[in-house]
C-alpha cells in the first residue's frame, strides 16, 4: 500500500482539509470509550455528498482497503474500531435535514444529523411532532442508532428504531447507488412496503453491506404533556407478570427497569419507571392511578422520587454527565441484548454473579421494547481505563455475559 498516493486520492476526493493519515488525527478513531483494545487505522475521510463517497468506495476498491463508515462513533462496543487498519469515513459533514413530511409523518434526513440537531429543529418548525431517539448523548446520530436496533423513549409504544425505517439511499461496495423503500418509485418516502423489502440486509450489518447516505425516519405525534411513575420490587420472578399487565393496559409511552447493588440500600430492589403521557394534567393524573393500582396488584409498590430527578429522566435527550459510575477511570460498555420478557429473572440472577466473578458491581437496564414483544436487558460494566486488569475483567464479563444470553434464548446486541 502506497499511502502517500492514496492519500493523495483522498485529497482529490474530499479536500485536503478532510482527508489525513497523520497520527494525531487518526487517534481519536482507533478506540472508542468501551472496552476494546485501541487498532490501528491506516486513513481518515469526511465526505460531504453521495458522490464523494462513491469515489471513496471504488479508490478503496482499487486499493483493496477497508472501510469503516462511522456516524457519531459512541457504539462503546468497538464497531467503528477497524479490524485490519482501513479508511474510517467520518460521516458527520453531512448533516443535512432534508425534509420534513408533517402529514406522512417522516423527516428524510443525511447519516450525519445528530439526535440534538433533529429535536432542535422540529422542536422549532414542527413542535407537534417527535422521533424516537436512544438513551445517548444528544450527538449521536439518528441514521447510525437506527442502523443497529436501537432503542429509546418511543420504544415500547413502536418498536426497535429499526422499525421506524421507511427508506434508505445507499452506495454499494461497488460504488453503485441504491434506493429501498418507496421512495425506489416514488418521490416519497413514506414506506417499506408493498414491496419487497431488503432494507433489512443493511440493518446492524454496520456498514458491511453498505454506506447508507440518506434515510427516512418515522415521526409521531407529541403529546403536550409527559411524566414517570416510580415503583420498585424486590422479587425479580415478579417481573415478567408485572411487566405483560401494564403493557396490556396502554398506558406506557415508556417503560425502564433497573437493578444496582449500591449503595447498600437498594441492593435488593428493581426499580421500575413507566412514563406516561397526556394532553391534561387530569389525564396524567388519571394515568397515574392505573399504574399505581396495577404496582399493587402485581407485586411492585410505588415511590416517590426528588424533583430533581425526576427532571432528568424527562429530558430528551438526557444531559445526565454528573451521573457518573462507581469507577475511577471513565470506562463503561454494556451488552444491550434482546430477549424474550419471561427469561429476566434468571438473566438478571445469572448476569449479577458473571458481575461479582470479575469485581464489578452489578448494573443493569432493562428497556421494554413493542408492548413486551421483546425487552433490550443491558448488564452494564464501568472500568477503568488505565487499569489493564481492570479492562480484561470487562472484557471477560462482556463476552462471558453475552455467552449467556445466547444460552437464554437471547440475542447479542453489537
Amino acid at each position: 500500500m502506497n499511502k502517500e498516493i492514496i492519500l493523495k486520492d483522498l485529497e482529490e476526493i474530499v479536500g485536503k482539509d478532510f482527508a489525513s493519515n497523520t497520527a494525531e488525527d487518526l487517534f481519536i478513531y482507533s478506540q472508542d470509550p468501551g472496552a476494546s483494545e485501541p487498532r490501528p487505522v491506516d486513513f481518515v475521510v469526511m465526505p460531504n455528498s453521495v458522490e464523494e463517497i462513491q469515489k471513496i468506495v471504488k479508490l478503496a476498491n482499487r486499493e483493496k482497503i477497508p472501510l469503516i463508515p462511522m456516524g457519531g462513533g459512541l457504539t462503546l462496543s468497538g464497531l467503528v474500531i477497524p479490524i485490519k487498519g482501513g479508511i474510517v469515513v467520518d460521516l458527520k459533514r453531512m448533516d443535512q435535514i432534508l425534509e420534513i413530511n408533517e402529514l406522512s409523518r417522516y423527516a428524510l434526513i443525511e447519516p450525519g444529523v445528530s439526535t440534538g440537531k433533529l429535536i432542535s429543529y422540529l422542536n422549532e418548525s414542527y413542535p407537534d411532532l417527535q422521533p424516537a431517539i436512544p438513551d445517548a448523548p444528544p450527538s449521536a446520530t439518528v441514521v447510525g442508532n437506527a442502523l443497529i436496533h436501537g432503542s429509546g423513549y418511543l420504544s415500547q409504544k413502536y418498536g426497535n428504531h429499526g422499525d421506524m425505517i421507511n427508506g434508505i439511499e445507499v452506495v454499494l461496495p461497488n460504488g453503485d447507488i441504491c434506493k429501498l423503500g418507496s421512495c425506489s418509485i416514488s418521490d416519497y418516502w413514506f414506506s417499506r412496503g408493498p414491496i419487497p423489502d431488503l432494507i433489512g440486509l443493511f440493518i446492524s450489518s454496520f456498514g458491511t453491506m453498505g454506506i447508507i447516505t440518506k434515510l427516512s425516519y418515522k415521526l409521531y405525534p407529541k403529546p403536550k404533556m409527559r411524566d414517570v411513575v416510580f415503583g420498585m420490587c424486590r422479587d425479580p420472578n415478579n417481573i415478567p407478570n408485572l411487566v405483560s399487565k401494564i403493557t396490556y393496559t396502554d398506558l406506557a409511552e415508556d417503560f425502564l427497569l433497573s437493578k444496582t447493588d449500591k449503595p447498600d440500600y437498594v441492593k435488593d430492589l428493581i426499580l421500575v419507571m413507566v412514563f406516561i403521557t397526556g394532553d391534561s394534567e387530569e389525564e396524567l393524573e388519571s394515568k397515574r392511578k392505573m399504574i399505581k393500582r396495577l404496582y399493587r396488584k402485581n407485586g411492585a409498590q410505588f415511590m416517590n422520587m426528588p424533583e430533581r430527578t425526576l427532571k432528568g429522566l424527562l429530558q430528551k435527550p438526557q444531559f445526565a454527565a454528573a451521573a457518573a459510575d462507581f469507577r475511577k477511570g471513565g470506562g463503561f460498555e454494556y451488552v444491550g441484548s434482546f430477549m424474550p420478557l419471561e427469561m429476566i429473572p434468571e438473566a438478571s440472577k445469572r448476569a449479577a454473579e458473571i458481575s461479582y466473578k470479575y469485581d464489578i458491581i452489578p448494573t443493569q437496564a432493562i428497556r421494554i421494547i413493542g408492548k413486551g414483544h421483546c425487552v433490550m436487558f443491558a448488564p452494564t460494566f464501568a472500568f477503568n481505563r488505565a487499569d489493564p486488569l481492570d479492562r480484561k475483567n470487562a472484557r471477560d464479563a462482556l463476552d462471558e455475559t453475552n455467552k449467556l444470553v445466547l444460552e437464554l434464548g437471547g440475542i447479542p446486541w453489537k
